[in-house]
């Protein structure tokens, strides 16, 4: 089994994800293309005015039309076969494009070769790519012998990918996957047990067992499946406020699981400064606790207005030590 480096042992976000008493709530701010593309020179001085929360950097440094990948204007093929349509540049793509648009056609597909890693969407949302989300749904409501066959083969796929990048183990492995809808799973809990359950649990038992925690971003409601994703060796799941409910996350992860705290990004377009300092302030309140178990992270995007950027930096400063 790896070891904990003594750097990462020493850091708020490790004792906080081990409740091990943090100086601080560890906090950040993710800033899409898009809102680079929006706000601009504007935006570079909230960033500069806060350095705790995006590091030094030097005024004109920031492309503000840098894309990449998917995040680019047009159609792009991934490994899998998958076409990604981006209409915005800056903002995700989405699929459109699926390879197994009919069920038969599961029988006879190839993983691609190794090498296209563990990208966001790796294991269900994988599945939904590459069926078609309504496809994907009639097949779990109708369980024909090729989902399991689908589900094996991307997992497989998915645990070549980990064996090589467990070889050097880094403290925190990353994973992300949208794993509800806004308001419930897209399939019953007893079915993502069945089916879903035991592939995350063979993933994340693989990084436990070299020494490394497991952080897990997932959209969407998932109250109904937390406890079960810590059973599968979670450390810091990253759920979003809205779709779950603050009470909900309390109850189900308080003490249970670090949460870093998707704060509420369907809030900050429409608000006014001083509901997101009570927004943040709140989440403090019931998700805190001296013993760590909380991190915040609030995305902007490039519907919300400077004011409010300016007033989340100052939020997550403020209640940070609180």
């Amino acid at each position: 089994m790896s070891s904990v480096a003594a750097t990462d042992r020493d850091t708020d976000w490790f004792k906080s994800m081990t409740f091990a008493h943090p100086q601080c709530i560890p906090v950040s701010v993710g800033l899409l293309p898009a809102t680079w593309m929006e706000h601009r020179e504007a935006l570079e001085e909230i960033v500069l005015r806060h350095p705790m929360l995006f590091g030094q950097r030097e005024r004109g440094s920031t492309d503000f039309d840098a894309v990449s990948g998917t995040y680019a204007l047009g159609d792009h093929v991934d490994e899998w076969g998958c076409v990604w349509s981006n209409i915005r540049p800056g903002c995700e793509a989405f699929v459109t494009g699926h390879p197994l648009p009919r069920r038969e056609m599961v029988n006879g597909f190839l993983a691609p070769a190794p090498g296209a890693g563990l990208p966001h969407g790796f294991m269900f949302l994988r599945l939904t790519y590459l069926r078609g989300y309504e496809e994907m749904m009639i097949d779990f409501a109708e369980e024909p012998p090729e989902l399991q066959r689908l589900i094996d083969l991307v997992l497989e796929y998915n645990v070549g990918e980990l064996e090589r990048r467990l070889e050097d183990p880094p403290t925190l492995m990353h994973f992300g996957d949208d794993l509800g809808t806004q308001n419930a799973l897209p399939i019953s809990p007893e079915k993502w047990r069945k089916y879903l359950k035991p592939c995350y649990a063979k993933l994340y038992g693989m990084c436990r067992d070299v020494g490394a925690y497991v952080y897990m971003h997932t959209d969407g409601h998932v109250i109904p499946i937390i406890e079960d994703l810590i059973e599968c060796g979670v450390s810091v799941i990253n759920p979003q406020f809205r779709a779950n409910g603050l009470d909900r996350l309390a109850t189900e992860c308080k003490g249970k699981v670090c949460v870093d705290l998707d704060l509420d990004r369907q809030l900050f377009p429409f608000c006014k400064p001083e509901g997101i300092d009570a927004h943040v302030r709140e989440a403090v309140e019931k998700l805190g606790s001296p013993e760590g178990g909380l991190w915040l992270k609030a995305e902007v995007g490039p519907d919300v207005p400077l004011e409010n950027v300016e007033a989340i930096c100052q939020a997550l400063e403020r209640y940070g030590g609180y």
